[in-house]
């Protein structure tokens, strides 16, 4: 009889044992939540040359990177060897950042900033903790692709230019669409995000119109107002 009850303590400590450590990858990414607040708002101070209010959130997102404990390795089984290795090359991008803001170098802030935020992007992905913010961040590379297409359309009207438009304007509403549906019931039903979402998806099908109908100012305005969207996206749900 007491043999039996040992193994039913022992049982019962290994599962809570387990599920403590599955819900670790969680409590990682709820830790690291406030760290991508700080960069996202830094990187976008930075762009906007408000240097003073970018020094202020790198230097929140240092003191909370610190506070990472690196017995939190076990975190993540996969990558239990490089979890130390990943604090470390967070810590050098982020001083990275702050010494490039204490020399007023703006561009040089953000790619370090980006560069950090695409590691933690990679390790979340890794580790199935994909959501709405890491959706957003990913619709950089399109609005750029969005962004050179029109351009280059804007600097020669060609029918070749604008086919190139109206595809990039295409893949870049299909990733809003992507993020739209990424978004809980909460934040979906948001003003605010509706309002940004819902703009964002229209304007991509105008400036496609606009690159069909051959006008390029319309073009460069819709370019415009994406970009915008953009980054309030990314500002405020990235």
């Amino acid at each position: 009889m007491r043999c039996t009850i040992a193994l039913l303590v022992w049982l019962a400590s290994t599962a809570l044992a387990r599920g403590a450590e599955a819900d670790r990858p969680a409590h990682i990414a709820s830790a690291m939540a406030p760290i991508m607040a700080n960069l996202r708002t830094a990187a976008s101070y930075a762009r906007t040359g408000n240097i003073a209010l970018a020094q202020i959130e790198t230097d929140e997102a240092v003191v909370r990177w610190k506070q990472l404990a690196p017995n939190e390795s076990g975190a993540l089984p996969a990558e239990q060897a490089e979890w130390p290795g990943f604090l470390d090359r967070g810590q050098q991008r982020l001083t990275a950042a702050t010494g490039a803001l204490e020399r007023g170098d703006t561009v040089a802030a953000g790619r370090e900033l980006l560069a950090l935020r695409q590691a933690v992007h990679v390790l979340r992905r890794h580790n199935g903790l994909y959501d709405l913010g890491d959706c957003i961040f990913e619709i950089a590379p399109a609005m750029e692709a969005l962004r050179v297409a029109a351009v280059r359309y804007g600097e020669q009207p060609a029918p070749a230019n604008a086919e190139e438009t109206v595809s990039a304007a295409g893949a870049f509403r299909d990733r809003l669409v992507r993020c739209n549906e990424w978004a809980n019931s909460e934040i979906a039903a948001q003003g605010e995000f509706r309002r940004l979402i819902d703009g964002a998806i229209a304007s991509s099908s105008e400036i496609a119109h606009a690159a069909m109908a051959g006008d390029g100012p319309l073009v460069h305005r819709y370019l415009i107002e994406l970009q915008s969207f953009a980054q309030l996206l990314d500002f405020r749900y990235g």
